[in-house]
């Protein structure tokens, strides 16, 4: 891979002066070291720290925990910025960079994000499904209980880990009452919702336990109320919210090249959603007039032809893998998405039912996040850097912004040449991604509130599918208002990917195939994408003024 000398100096500077955020040297910072074994070390010292701190198995998030782990941190990056990675192999230096934007991201909470001070939504724990991504979307307290783990009835260790877990909930929601002070209106009012709907996921837990492990009723009723609780007081207090809850457009560019390694501003991508959403619409009317003589996509409407439409969508998915040899077939793919099939459920249908029951391949081609997750359990990354979730969602470009490329790449790649009907729905789906993209732009520009996002999305998403009396938009809409830069990461993250296809393609030529561009892609771990096309491509001049840039 050839590299000019400018580019090279530019990299050396990037990685030389890499120092995070706003942080800066002090007189008493440690000596410079060259050695990548430090870096490492550093990692395992910093996720411990970010961790917050336990009183009595409870995490700690009042003001004063929270401003002595802010100085603290400052300590952190002083550690990183002796580290110098200049002379280190491109993926070693990849690595500091990851580490870089993780302490950015711990920088940023507390600098703009504040979420146990802001965000009700914050104290939510109880998870009752799992999440497609590495770590689960948005800012949460430690301590999250993810009740898909267990297996009803629980063993004894299982029963005494849920029992702590528990145990802990009326501590920190009372904690919450102390602690959120923020007066940013949609977050609360939205955060309140989430709040309540533990409390649902609480009463659930309660009925499922009930015959199998009653000696947990307590602690499940005790964490109901105090979760009831914690939401009454929120709605008495909401009146007197009547602040902004977007992060605003300067902190927005800030987080995007520091954290989340893009090399775009809020304006950019403005800019490329727009864009986007033109190019959706476009294509589909094209595809809605070319098939217009076509019989319509009929919705599944029984549990058995569920059972049978699903279980044929995956095999006959993995067989057009295979067939096209686009990937390289790991044992563990077809089971992974079998798991993910579910249930039918009777309408009336939100957004993505109405696109699974037309055609259930169309959404088994997204469902590359499995495929993703059963590799980090089953062919683990070597660094230690790469091998657990990134923090504060710094993976969704390459998770989120492949997943959302394969459906378009699949859709190129013939595979429904045969349900032509099930383009159109490709073209659905895209549409909506830049909808509800251009609301996480709005919303943290303050321009648009969270009810103003649901209803563009909705009414800028075809045939009506986005309904806004449905859960999914306005579900999408407060995850995007929590975690800055997660609504446009589908589609910023697919154009980054096909950059890298373009540059991968290029440089082998006549070698190039899909098989190899993807077994290269996976193989470098669940990191920003811009990072991968470093690692992968080469130095992108625009990668490069970022990494520049951010270091200043």
């Amino acid at each position: 891979m050839r590299r000019s000398k400018s580019t090279l100096r530019l990299l050396s500077v990037a990685a030389v002066l890499a120092g995070c955020g706003s942080g800066s040297r002090s007189a008493t910072a440690p000596p410079r070291s060259t050695r990548y074994e430090d870096l490492t070390s550093l990692f395992l010292d910093w996720r411990a720290f970010q961790k917050p701190k336990l009183v009595d198995d409870v995490p700690d998030y009042t003001d004063s925990a929270m401003a002595a782990q802010r100085q603290d941190l400052v300590g952190m990056q002083q550690r990183l910025i002796a580290i110098d990675p200049s002379r280190w192999p491109v993926p070693q230096q990849v690595d500091y960079h990851l580490v870089r934007a993780e302490m950015n991201g711990l920088e940023f909470d507390h600098r703009v994000l504040q979420p146990w001070g802001r965000n009700p939504a914050f104290y939510v724990t109880v998870f009752p499904e799992q999440s497609d991504q590495p770590a689960r979307e948005g800012p949460f307290a430690w301590g999250a209980i993810e009740l898909w783990r267990y297996r009803f009835p629980l063993t004894g260790r299982d029963s005494a880990d849920l029992a702590a877990g528990l145990a802990r909930i009326p501590k920190l929601l009372a904690q919450a009452r102390r602690n959120l002070v923020g007066t940013a209106r949609d977050l609360w009012v939205f955060g309140t919702k989430s709040v309540r709907r533990q409390s649902e996921s609480l009463e659930a837990l309660g009925a499922k336990l009930a015959s199998g492990n009653p000696t947990l009723a307590p602690a499940v009723r005790a964490a109901t109320l105090a979760t009831d609780s914690l939401a009454d007081w929120l709605d008495a207090q909401a009146g007197s919210k009547t602040g902004g809850s977007g992060v605003g457009i300067a902190n927005y560019d800030w987080y995007l090249r520091n954290v989340q390694l893009l090399p775009y501003t809020w304006n950019d991508e403005v800019a490329l959603m727009e864009r986007e959403l033109a190019r959706a619409h476009m294509f589909l009317r094209l595809e809605e007039e070319r098939n217009r003589r076509l019989p319509q996509l009929v919705p599944i409407a029984s549990e058995r032809e569920h059972g049978r439409r699903f279980g044929a969508a995956v095999a006959e998915y993995m067989a057009f893998l295979r067939d096209h040899s686009l990937i390289t077939i790991m044992d563990y793919f077809e089971p992974a998405l079998r798991d993910r099939i579910g249930r039918f459920t009777p309408g009336p249908r939100d957004f993505f039912t109405e696109i699974d029951y037309r055609d259930p391949e169309v959404m088994r081609t997204h469902g590359y996040h499995w495929f993703d997750l059963a590799r980090m359990v089953h062919d683990p990354h070597p660094s230690t850097v790469r091998r657990e979730p990134l923090l504060y969602n710094i993976f969704d470009s390459r998770t989120e912004g492949l997943a959302t490329g394969w459906e378009e790449m699949m859709l190129q790649a013939g595979m429904f040449d045969r349900r032509p009907r099930s383009r159109e729905l490709i073209y659905v789906l895209v549409a909506q991604r830049a909808a509800r993209a251009l609301g996480d732009l709005m919303m943290h520009a303050n321009r648009f509130s969270l009810e103003e996002a649901v209803k563009f999305a909705a009414a800028n998403t075809p045939r009506g599918w986005l309904r806004e009396s449905g859960s999914t938009v306005w579900f999408e809409q407060h995850l995007y208002l929590q975690q800055p830069a997660y609504g446009t990461s589908y589609l910023i993250g697919k154009i980054e990917v096909e950059k890298l296809l373009r540059d991968r393609s290029l440089q082998l030529g006549a070698e190039f195939t899909m098989r190899r561009f993807m077994d290269e892609l996976n193989a470098t771990g669940l990191i920003p994408i811009t990072m991968i096309r470093w690692e992968l491509a080469g130095p992108a001049e625009a990668i490069v003024r970022m990494l520049a840039d951010s270091t200043r």
